[in-house]
């Protein structure tokens, strides 16, 4: 078994977790977004500053202390660089500048370098802020540490199996998101002082508006396409429970068929029958006919609904029933104690069939103990029970109409049968769907 066998959706997840890698890394929009607050065209008033801190041109030269922080020296006064801007701004050691630079917002503080319009009397173009990684290991090191990151959380979120349910999905998501501040704290970020890369936490300060964007991008990206695989999968589902329902409709209306016109089936009504006939019942034998003919026409024309009413069931019960009373006399009664309001109520076509025959075929019926079949209801559920008088010589029970009938019940009403088989009874218990519910 190859790999693409074993681990179908594995290559995808790979192609789109590069994909959002290259986007991540060689996307200037992202880089837009980060720095649209030094566009240098922005004119920033009085109205508008909080406070009212107006800004002015001023000119210095830029020394830098150990620890990264900036000065830039006007004469007897100095102005402050933040770290962060020495280096977006690709600052160096005794720069002249020419900034616009905003008055201390409290007594004592220091002026703050703003934005920057010259530096060493050229115009400052900040389209050359975004440097770059320097060398090609870094730029692989970075796309790998991306397609990592979208890969794991792809994989995380996307289902496996059944688990489509919303619950399990919203479960990844925050797994997902919990994965990504994990690996945040690890990603190569250039050294604010050195510029080459080293694992976040290494840097004195681990947050980078950078570095946050661009994991929160992939991060937001990889999820959206575990949400849409999650709807691709669910719509799969519904669509192999779709064909899972029709293929056992097929056959229980192949299996209805085979076994009603099989010889053996097609010999007992027949023998019936000319029983009747012989004995001059007329009445019966005409009635005997009307239930066959019904019996196979209801059989037939079953695979045109999926879900029946309770009294469209009752009323074949009683159809099909009254062949195998005649068959057994009175040694064979099926008694149904289910109220009218019930009857608009619904369930798996041919249901009940499968349970009346069970019922018939395992059991001795005689006249010293005859087979009482009761329907009735409980709990909004139709019970089916009989007492349990197994044969002398059992004939081999497959197990294949009540699981069968229980994979329908599952499909249609999302429900299971309830099955319980004691030492004197055999009780099934369907599940019913209110009309108001369909």
């Amino acid at each position: 078994m190859n790999l693409r066998q074993k681990y179908p959706d594995l290559l995808t997840h790979l192609a789109i977790a590069t994909a959002i890698s290259l986007v991540v890394n060689f996307s200037y929009l992202l880089l837009l977004i980060v720095e649209q607050t030094y566009d240098p065209n922005t004119v920033v008033t009085a109205h508008h500053t909080p406070h009212r801190m107006k800004e002015k041109i001023r000119e210095g030269i830029l020394h830098i202390s150990p620890d990264g922080h900036g000065y830039m020296v006007c004469g007897k006064d100095s102005v402050y660089v933040p770290m962060h801007r020495i280096y977006r701004l690709g600052l160096c050691e005794g720069d002249c500048l020419k900034a616009k630079v905003r008055n201390a917002q409290r007594g004592g503080g220091h002026p703050m370098l703003m934005t920057l319009s010259e530096r060493n009397g050229e115009l400052f173009d900040y389209s050359t802020i975004y440097r770059h990684p320097s060398s090609a290991s870094d730029i692989i090191l970075q796309l790998m540490f991306y397609m990592l990151l979208s890969f794991l959380i792809i994989s995380l979120v996307t289902p496996r199996g059944r688990q489509t349910a919303k619950k399990h999905f919203i479960y990844r998501c925050l797994g997902g998101v919990v994965l990504a501040g994990v690996l945040y704290t690890i990603a190569p970020t250039p050294n604010i002082r050195t510029g080459t890369l080293v694992p976040n936490f290494m840097n004195r300060s681990m947050f980078d508006y950078m570095l946050v964007l661009k994991c929160s991008f992939a991060t937001v990206v990889s999820l959206l396409y575990g949400w849409v695989y999650q709807l691709i999968m669910q719509r799969q589902a519904m669509m192999t429970e779709n064909e899972k329902l029709k293929n056992e409709n097929l056959t229980t209306r192949y299996n209805m068929l085979v076994g009603q016109v099989n010889p053996h089936f097609f010999f007992n009504s027949l023998n019936s029958l000319s029983m009747l006939v012989r004995e001059k019942e007329e009445e019966k034998a005409l009635k005997y006919i009307e239930q066959l003919s019904y019996t196979f026409r209801y059989t037939l024309q079953s695979g045109q609904n999926t879900l029946v009413t309770l009294g469209e069931e009752l009323k074949f019960t009683e159809a099909f029933g009254y062949l195998f009373k005649i068959r057994y006399a009175d040694k064979l009664f099926i008694s149904i104690d289910v109220p009218t309001e019930y009857h608009k109520w619904l369930l798996p076509v041919m249901s009940l069939q499968p349970l009346i025959e069970n019922a018939v075929k395992h059991n001795t019926i005689t006249k010293a103990h005859p087979l009482n079949i009761t329907l009735t209801i409980e709990n909004n559920r139709l019970v089916i029970s009989n007492p349990k008088r197994p044969k002398i010589e059992e004939e081999p029970s497959t197990g294949i109409g009540l699981e069968n009938l229980n994979n329908r019940v599952h499909l249609l009403m999302d429900s299971q049968i309830e099955i319980q088989n004691t030492d004197t009874d055999f009780i099934v218990v369907l599940p019913l769907k209110a009309p108001e519910q369909c």
